[in-house]
């Protein structure tokens, strides 16, 4: 305990956060006077309530509580709220006020530390005690929250969902903050970053939290957020401060339990008489809300878990797709039949012009790289549920050695045929236990206009758009030409354009054998081949088994010029997919559109 503590020696000043609106204020009195009472003369408190709608009135009745150590100050976060209000999801009883405390470091420069506070808390001890731990390198100091410990359900839905283990999540209710490393690493921005990518709707902004600061908690004693209901990790005597942090709150239940420390503090503030009315006048309708409150959580958590929700997203919210399986195969067959190969099937998002300062393509920032580490674990754990469930099958891999003897950077093709096909490849890479990167290049509408689950894959997952935008196609030739020469793989889909489980190669744009030639790269051709399972897919369609048939790496020579290798990487690629596909399905390669007429020949 004495390595994590740090005297108060230079400053006496304890910054104690809290956040409330103006009908939490009277609770949020009763959490200021239970800290005020435990105060030290030894330290001046400084306590801030962040709002954007308390009343003058209101304040005048807060500032009563002051002492000569103890004073008490109003912020106003409403232009700070402004710019992530469209973004938050907010649900039962949460209010947006639990997304104040994220802007705390860069709104006070001055303190290189804080503690925040919820106000439905009761403090019986000194909280200079619980200022006094020495944060180190760590974003935040934190107890466990203990409904996500101790219930399976919230459990598995910090592991599989959030990625983090059920003891090693935090309770963000009362948090010491590392507001120097915050403002260096650039937290906030991180989080408005997240939150424009995913929505978690189950614990708010604490999931976000427990994210953005996963393996940089300072664990500090649980006695300083001693959490209700659950098993306590104290006597109730022994309890620093009580957190009332689900729906059974002193001020609604008579009996609820280690209420009797709240009511101690509340007959010393000016809104007793308030607080007996909202309890008495608590009606049997409202307690049976607040029961269905936990029953909805937990359906929302397993929703999660089983991935409901993201698989919804992952087309666009339910709504991107609006043709049917047979439709899709219907508009497969006109188009081939016209000879159209390079127009998408299914309707996409429309997207927009992705600017040079949008993307950093190389990974360089903190929030880039935090990013594609959450992005790549919640793709992991959705490959292993689609495999779990089998709607997701790689059944065997052939020329994987291809990939693995490969001593330089490479262009890897594939055919697109499933959005899917991209955790194929993945796999692929994962199993060939290369040491550098698999990086993918996307359209600039899947980047900028997919939404949800899939979108936050799209913009994370090493991922390289293409742009419309004439700066931002230099910065991308740039990047793909820095992380090839660094000997990482860069993924094309040459066919630039998706059939849903089309089985034939369709022919090839030139765009990325340019990039192999003009960076002097082996292009490594992949063609994955289907076969029905006996497993249906939500459609009804069988789930496709799929071997992944890796060709031996086409090299440019220096004999040739630079038409001529873009001409040879390609042939020598569209040959490798035509045989095997001729030698897979056991049938010539021939598309509908070669067929003459019947009419012409009669």
């Amino acid at each position: 305990m004495r390595a994590n503590i740090l005297l108060l020696r230079r400053s006496r000043v304890v910054p104690v956060f809290f956040a409330a609106d103006d009908k939490y204020i009277r609770f949020m009195a009763v959490t200021m006077k239970s800290l005020i009472a435990n105060s030290s003369p030894k330290y001046s408190y400084r306590l801030y309530v962040l709002h954007t709608d308390i009343t003058p009135g209101h304040q005048a009745q807060l500032k009563h509580l002051e002492t000569g150590n103890c004073k008490i100050f109003f912020v106003d976060v409403t232009k700070e709220m402004e710019k992530i209000s469209k973004k938050i999801c907010l649900r039962d009883y949460y209010s947006a006020t639990t997304y104040y405390r994220i802007f705390i470091s860069e709104l006070f420069p001055q303190y290189k530390k804080v503690l925040y506070i919820d106000s439905d808390t009761v403090v019986r001890a000194d909280v200079a005690e619980l200022y006094r731990y020495d944060l180190g390198k760590n974003y935040i100091g934190a107890i466990r929250d203990q409904i996500i410990a101790q219930t399976d359900i919230f459990a598995d839905y910090a592991e599989k969902v959030l990625g983090i283990s059920r003891g090693a999540y935090f309770n963000a209710g009362v948090v010491l903050i590392n507001c120097e490393r915050f403002r260096k690493d650039h937290m906030l921005k991180q989080f408005i970053k997240l939150l424009g990518n995913y929505t978690f709707v189950v614990a708010q902004d604490q999931d976000y939290l427990n994210i953005l600061c996963k393996d940089r908690v300072l664990w500090l004693d649980p006695r300083w957020n001693v959490q209700m209901p659950g098993n306590l990790p104290c006597s109730e005597d022994k309890a620093r401060l009580v957190h009332y942090n689900m729906a059974l709150k002193p001020w609604h239940y008579k009996d609820c339990r280690m209420g009797e420390y709240f009511w101690e503090y509340a007959k010393q503030t000016e809104f007793y008489d308030e607080l007996i009315k909202i309890r008495d006048s608590y009606t049997g309708e409202d307690k049976e809300n607040d029961r269905s409150v936990g029953d909805r959580l937990q359906e929302l958590a397993l929703s999660e878990i089983n991935n409901r929700m993201n698989y919804n997203r992952l087309f666009g919210d339910g709504e991107a797709i609006k043709l049917t399986r047979a439709e899709v195969l219907n508009r497969i067959a006109k188009l081939e039949k016209s000879g159209v190969f390079d127009k998408d099937v299914e309707d996409d998002p429309p997207g927009r012009e992705l600017k040079p300062g949008e993307i950093d393509y190389l990974r360089h920032s903190v929030n880039a790289r935090l990013s594609a580490i959450y992005a790549f674990r919640i793709a992991r754990w959705f490959v292993s549920v689609l495999t779990a469930k089998k709607q997701f099958v790689v059944k065997e891999i052939k020329g994987i050695e291809n990939l693995k003897n490969l001593d330089s950077g490479a262009i890897i093709t594939c055919n697109h045929f499933n959005a899917f096909d991209s955790f194929a490849m993945q796999v692929l890479y994962d199993r060939s236990k290369r040491k550098k990167k698999l990086f993918r290049v996307i359209s600039e509408a899947n980047y900028t206009a997919f939404p949800g689950f899939y979108g936050l894959l799209m913009r994370n997952c090493n991922t390289l758009p293409l742009s419309s935008n004439k700066r931002t196609m230099m910065k991308f030739m740039m990047a793909v030409s820095a992380l090839l020469q660094r000997g990482n793989c860069v993924l094309i889909y040459p066919e630039q354009s998706m059939w849903w489980n089309y089985r034939k190669p369709k022919p090839l744009k030139r765009g990325g054998f340019i990039l192999a030639v003009d960076n002097n790269v082996p292009v490594l051709p992949v063609f994955i081949t289907m076969e029905d399972t006996d497993v249906l897919d939500g459609d009804g369609y069988p789930v496709q088994a799929y071997t992944i048939n890796v060709g031996a790496p086409i090299y440019p020579s220096k004999s040739r010029n630079r038409a001529e290798n873009i001409k040879y990487v390609m042939e020598k690629n569209s040959a490798f997919w035509k045989e095997t596909y001729e030698t897979f399905y056991h049938t010539p390669l021939t598309y509908t559109c070669d067929e003459k007429d019947e009419t012409e020949t009669t």
